[in-house]
């Protein structure tokens, strides 16, 4: 198999890459992965390929998969106009890239698996939320919106294309996990605002592990094998007869943010006594606080349904058993 990523040296394609790596030479079968960059020098591994922005212009090489997952961190800064239109840009601009290149390519890739988050489906308290759900308008349902949709035009090309949106990804390197080690280990965590605002996770391990079935369960369907694929509820309408689907890359299990509180809490054996008061989150972070403050109850029906078993279905389970 031939992966060609965006964003593949970031906290979830470096995992992705070297998951696959691994699993595949375990099993005798032959992968390479191509991770495309802005920087010739960036520093890599030595069993990935490297690939600039540029020299995809002009390659006439052929992937069996793309995975578009570059994207500025959606919490990494306070929301002003400035920091609104560079995660806009980190997202739309790697994207364009790519649509170029399949448009190009004589030999189109089987699968493009395109990065996208929860905040698609906006602000909705602890309303159950799956695949088929609808969605309110906020600045993260149109980051999500506009990057979904321009990730389809692969369609256009007959290339199938399959949406993964992404909830909190819990592991110790990276993520709201690595910010929140060092206040928590010092005594200092606490809950955000009431601490009944929903969290809805998912482990690294169960991220990658997802990512990987939903390719081989994609491109089984395609040869003739009988998988399950997908459930109805997930499909995304094209314009032409080229599939598109969505998946909810989350847990089975979400949590309030207290319990998510003094899980971490319990797992660092550290106190959980302070609390941030809606106020000052607002104060601090402006229109951002609202990922900090309003929870999002998102549910994985698609990958339930299509046979994935989760190695993690509690949140205490993803901190203790982590790679």
């Amino acid at each position: 198999m031939k992966v060609l990523i965006s964003g593949g040296s970031g906290f979830l394609g470096s995992a992705f890459s070297q998951e696959l790596i691994e699993r595949y030479r375990t099993q005798g079968k032959e992968v390479m992965i191509t991770w495309l960059t802005r920087d010739s020098n960036q520093a890599h591994p030595d069993d990935i390929n490297m690939m600039t922005y540029d020299e995809l212009k002009k390659s006439d090489m052929s992937f069996d998969v793309i995975m578009n997952l570059a994207g500025a961190g959606i919490a990494d800064a306070r929301w002003s106009d400035e920091r609104k239109e560079q995660l806009i840009a980190s997202r739309i601009k790697p994207t364009q890239s790519i649509l170029s290149f399949i448009e190009r390519t004589a030999t189109k890739p089987k699968l493009v698996v395109s990065g996208s988050a929860i905040g698609w489906y906006g602000t909705q308290g602890d309303k159950p939320l799956t695949e088929h759900s609808s969605f309110e308008t906020d600045f993260a349902h149109r980051l999500c919106e506009e990057w979904e949709n321009l990730a389809l035009k692969a369609t256009d090309y007959d290339v199938p294309v399959a949406i993964v949106r992404t909830g909190v990804v819990i592991h110790p390197e990276g993520g709201m996990v690595a910010k929140l080690l060092l206040p928590f280990k010092f005594g200092v965590g606490g809950q955000l605002a009431d601490g009944q605002q929903i969290m809805s996770w998912i482990s690294r391990d169960d991220w990658v592990g997802a990512a990987i079935f939903i390719i081989e369960q994609h491109l089984a369907s395609q040869f003739g094998h009988k998988q399950r694929v997908s459930h109805n509820d997930n499909i995304i309408e094209t314009r032409n007869d080229t599939p598109a689907f969505v998946y909810n890359l989350t847990a089975p299990n979400p949590v309030s943010n207290h319990t998510f509180t003094k899980t971490l809490g319990s797992w660092l054996h550290r106190p959980t006594l302070f609390t941030l008061p809606e106020f000052l989150l607002k104060l601090m972070f402006g229109e951002m606080s609202t990922l900090l403050i309003d929870g999002q109850k998102v549910l994985p029906q698609a990958l339930s349904d299509a046979g994935y078993a989760f190695k993690h279905v509690t949140l205490k389970q993803a901190l203790e058993d982590q790679k």
